[in-house]
């Protein structure tokens, strides 16, 4: 992991096998599959680039299931701002590209809120996508609600 990246550890962060934009059609291909919404798909790289900036591929994945997102807020309103689920796909300066993401389960924590089986269940569930989304294998046997 990245040296910057590993002082944060509220973050996970998983070398992929693929390109940046390998590994987001392979997170998209696996919401899809999973039924999961795509609410918003960030291109930083592309923004910069507007700009007249240059960036390296970095691009944002956000989505969730308002069925497993909604409880969360009922009973924490303000994790509505970590919520939906967000994933960075990044190319660091070797050329190496990783998957980046906060922990669901530290997201409850930072919240104050019990560490409930529908919080480890979201915790997996993203676990396993990003597992299948940067490996060589494309299958994903984790839930996520």
């Amino acid at each position: 992991m990245p040296e910057a990246e590993a002082a944060d550890t509220e973050l996970l962060t998983l070398a992929s096998r693929h390109t940046v934009t390998e590994t987001v059609k392979r997170l998209e291909a696996l919401l899809d599959q999973k039924k999961i919404d795509l609410f918003a798909h960030i291109d930083h790289t592309a923004a910069a680039n507007k700009v007249g900036l240059s960036l390296r591929p970095t691009e944002v994945l956000i989505f969730g299931n308002p069925r497993a997102g909604t409880p969360l807020m009922q009973s924490r309103q303000t994790i509505g701002l970590d919520l939906p689920l967000r994933v960075l796909v990044w190319e660091d300066e070797n050329g190496r590209v990783w998957l980046t993401y906060r922990q669901p389960i530290l997201l409850a924590k930072q919240y104050g809120m019990d560490r409930t089986e529908a919080v480890k269940s979201l915790d997996d569930g993203l676990a396993a996508l990003a597992r299948a989304a940067t490996t060589e294998y494309s299958v994903c046997t984790g839930d996520l609600p």
